[in-house]
């Protein structure tokens, strides 16, 4: 996992029941199988996954999308196709993370209690 300053690609796709997140590796692989569906989609897509956000957008809590959504959307659970339609149907956004989030040192201050 990167940390850091890591851009996340990702396509977004607004679907009439639901929104679909397919993460990629870069908005120029995605953009060089537009052009050439000869490029395999291993070299495109991050991870086999399909997720659906809940009509929360890119912003939601991503889940995994159930074979029965994906049926009832795309026609089809068969994630290879699911995924092609997303990329060339959704939309591309590009996301830079800001570093490590949380806590960096819980030793001190108000979340450890202080046994006086």
């Amino acid at each position: 996992m990167t940390r850091g300053n890591a851009a996340q690609v990702k396509v977004h796709f607004k679907g009439k029941e639901d929104d679909f997140v397919i993460f990629v590796d870069s908005i120029q692989a995605v953009k060089d199988w537009k052009n050439d569906k000869s490029v395999p989609l291993a070299q495109v897509v991050s991870g086999w996954k399909v997720f659906c956000t809940h009509k929360q957008g890119t912003q939601g809590i991503l889940d995994g999308a159930s074979n029965s959504a994906l049926e009832n959307e795309f026609g089809t659970h068969n994630e290879e196709e699911v995924v092609k339609k997303i990329l060339e149907q959704g939309d591309v956004q590009s996301t830079e993370e800001s570093g490590r989030q949380g806590d960096r040192n819980i030793t001190s201050g108000p979340s450890i209690a202080q046994g006086y």
